[in-house]
């Protein structure tokens, strides 16, 4: 019975990691990238500070924008019972 409760605990917990990748313009044209995060609260359904991408191009015509829950972004999100629900961004130049 204890292994089927925690069987179940985990299913609900520890749910796949989300990946989205935006190209903007023709893509990166190098490798230079500029890392931040995304705030999210109670399950994601009040919004904190957001990343700004446009700002974190610095001008760039042509870059990549990658969005995911990192391992270390679900940990915390397990951590605080989904309270804080932060996802990483990356854009890349």
């Amino acid at each position: 019975m204890k292994k089927i409760a925690l069987l179940a605990i985990l299913s609900l917990t520890l749910t796949s990691c989300y990946h989205a990748t935006h190209i903007v313009g023709n893509g990166p044209s190098g490798n230079a990238e500029v890392k931040g995060k995304n705030n999210y609260f109670i399950f994601g359904l009040a919004q904190g500070k957001q990343a700004d991408t446009k700002a974190m191009a610095g001008g760039a015509t042509d870059y990549k924008i990658e969005v995911e829950h990192s391992f270390v972004d679900g940990l915390l999100n397990v951590i605080t019972f989904g309270i804080y629900n932060p996802t990483s961004v990356k854009v890349t130049k």
